[in-house]
């Protein structure tokens, strides 16, 4: 029985192997998951229905198992009309999320296409794609090591 809040078999599979400096993508459901995404990359879906499950949700369950040295949001363009809005409602919630873990973390914007290029990366080793209907509420992880 595992104490910590992620239990999914595989991604706990593909955490586990990986090491630092690793990328996770918690990939909202607007993502193109199937085409943008590392070589080494495995996909985990777990798009059931629009709003189940949320990235939120999978980055707090991620949060209680993996140390995360970076925490990289899909940053809007200025040209973007989304632009105009300010930064997304959702971003406020990840903050609180990885507050609530304990780490200090500063949740850091990567203007859209970088992030699209971080993903493609070899470093990129997993995509969690969810059903989560916010707009930019993709979340790219870095992995930290364990220091004890």
């Amino acid at each position: 029985m595992l104490k910590t809040s992620l239990t999914h078999p595989d991604i706990l599979r593909i955490v586990a192997r990986a090491g630092h400096h690793a990328r996770i993508l918690i990939a909202d459901g607007n993502y193109p998951a199937s085409s943008k995404r590392g070589p080494n990359a495995e996909l985990v879906c777990l798009n059931l229905t629009p709003g189940v499950v949320t990235v939120a949700q999978v980055l707090r369950a991620l949060l209680s198992a993996v140390p995360i040295d970076q925490v990289n949001t899909m940053g809007i363009p200025a040209d973007d009309p989304y632009a105009r809005q300010g930064e997304p409602p959702v971003w406020n919630e990840y903050r609180a999320i990885i507050a609530e873990s304990g780490a200090s973390l500063k949740l850091e914007p990567v203007l859209k296409w970088d992030f699209y290029r971080q993903v493609e990366s070899p470093d990129h080793v997993l995509t969690i794609q969810t059903a989560d209907t916010a707009l930019w509420a993709n979340v790219l992880l870095t992995m930290g090591c364990r220091t004890g």
